[in-house]
């Protein structure tokens, strides 16, 4: 065998098994049981290609659900507060959220542990997004790889909503799509005025 074809057998062989070991870490997420409770930390990983009780949308699907109007997103990225100990004079602009047109932006709601006041915020949103019937085709997101929209997801599921989609690309996979996006606004807390435009 020549250097050359030596040479190029090795670079195949590479080849392969770079690919093969990229791939493996995927199919390992794929096939990976899912775990008991919530996810409670590394919220930013690869996710899971399941949630038990739930349907997992793809990118084409959601478009279709939102497009026909046939269910309400729900939102749940978390919103940075604007820091209390800024110096006097500070001018603080809040990074826009642009997520899915008409979604509803619960954020905080998707860790795995929720203080109750959060756990309140996001049952009476849900409440709210799906006019009390828990049949509402609920489709929830955030960003691809986020654990917050499947943790979010299946605590919609023990609040016994029946009708719950995870869209797991989020507003990543949607914008790869080139689908139109909104800027949002947080949905209020208990004591807050403002509600988001929809």
């Amino acid at each position: 065998m020549s250097r050359l074809a030596r040479l190029i057998a090795a670079v195949l062989a590479f080849t392969f098994a770079l690919t093969l070991a990229l791939a493996l870490p995927a199919q390992a997420q794929e096939n990976a049981p899912e775990p008991e409770g919530y996810r409670t930390d590394n919220y930013r990983a690869p996710v899971l290609a399941t949630l038990a009780g739930a349907r997992v949308l793809a990118t084409g699907e959601a478009e279709a659900i939102w497009r026909a109007g046939a269910g309400v997103f729900i939102d749940v990225l978390p919103h940075a507060p604007k820091p209390q100990n800024l110096p006097a004079g500070t001018i603080w602009r809040e990074k826009p959220r642009l997520n899915i047109p008409g979604s509803i932006w619960l954020p905080d709601t998707g860790y795995g542990a929720l203080a109750a006041a959060t756990d309140d915020y996001l049952r009476h949103g849900l409440a709210r997004a799906s006019g009390g019937n828990h049949a509402t085709l609920l489709v929830i997101y955030c960003q691809a790889d986020c654990w917050m929209s499947w943790n979010a997801a299946k605590r919609a599921l023990s609040y016994g909503y029946r009708n719950v989609a995870w869209y797991p690309d989020g507003t990543d996979g949607w914008q790869r799509a080139d689908l139109p996006a909104a800027e949002s606004q947080p949905e209020p807390r208990a004591g807050e005025e403002n509600s988001s435009p929809r």
